[in-house]
Order: structure tokens, then C-alpha cells, then sequence
């Protein structure tokens, strides 16, 4: 069909609708593109699994996840750690325990951008 022809049914010629208005930005992509990273590691993944299930009122201490996985101490807070840069995730010490929590609003802004065509920003 011609461009005239497709005028005079009000149609635009243009075949797709924009991809600039639901694609990311730079500086967005970017964001998410650390949050992403950060959970494609098995360990990670689980580790935000299981301080998530507590919710966002919830902690857990670090006690209770790391015999949970065959690694050490400082690799379960150094995975932790990649976490919290990932803008996923605060701790707090207390005495000789670390106790960590999702961030407000990450689980909910996360899911948005998953489930929508408009992309959540998903930044800690």
C-alpha cells in the first residue's frame, strides 16, 4: 500500500509504532543493566531469595544464610555485598552479625519494569 493510500484511510506509512518512546534510556539501562548482573549469579540469586521472603519489614542475618551454601563466610558477604552496590539491598551491624533487608520499593519497581512496557526505574 502507497503512502497516499494509506493517508487516505488515516493511517500513518511508518510500519511500527516508535521504539523510542518504550525503549530505555542510557543512564536507566545502565541501572538496571547492575541490577541484572548482580542477580545472574546463582549464589546471588538465592541470597535475594531468601532476604526477600522475610519482605521489606524483614531481615535476615548473615548467620542464618551462610550455612546454607558450601562457601565461606567472606564469599556469602562479599555475594552480599555485590548486592547492596546493585542497589538491592542495606545491612546493619550488630555486635559480631550483619543484617541485611531489600530496599523499599526495589521488589515492586523491579517487578514493574518485568511485567510492563513502560520500564520502571529500578535504582537504589
Amino acid at each position: 500500500m502507497s503512502k497516499q493510500e494509506l493517508e487516505v484511510i488515516g493511517q500513518d506509512a511508518a510500519c511500527c509504532p516508535s521504539l523510542s518512546a518504550a525503549s530505555l534510556d542510557e543512564s536507566r539501562a545502565a541501572d538496571l543493566a547492575k541490577v541484572f548482573k548482580a542477580l545472574g549469579d546463582l549464589v546471588r540469586l538465592r541470597l535475594m531469595s531468601m532476604i526477600a521472603s522475610r519482605g521489606e519489614d524483614g531481615e535476615v542475618c548473615v548467620c542464618e544464610m551462610t550455612p546454607l551454601f558450601d562457601l565461606s563466610q567472606p564469599t556469602i558477604s562479599h555475594h552480599l555485598k555485590l548486592l547492596g552496590q546493585a542497589g538491592l539491598i542495606d545491612c546493619e551491624r550488630r555486635g559480631t552479625w550483619v543484617y541485611y533487608w531489600v530496599l523499599p520499593g526495589v521488589l515492586d519497581k523491579l517487578a514493574a519494569f518485568l511485567t510492563t512496557t513502560q520500564p520502571a526505574e529500578v535504582t537504589g
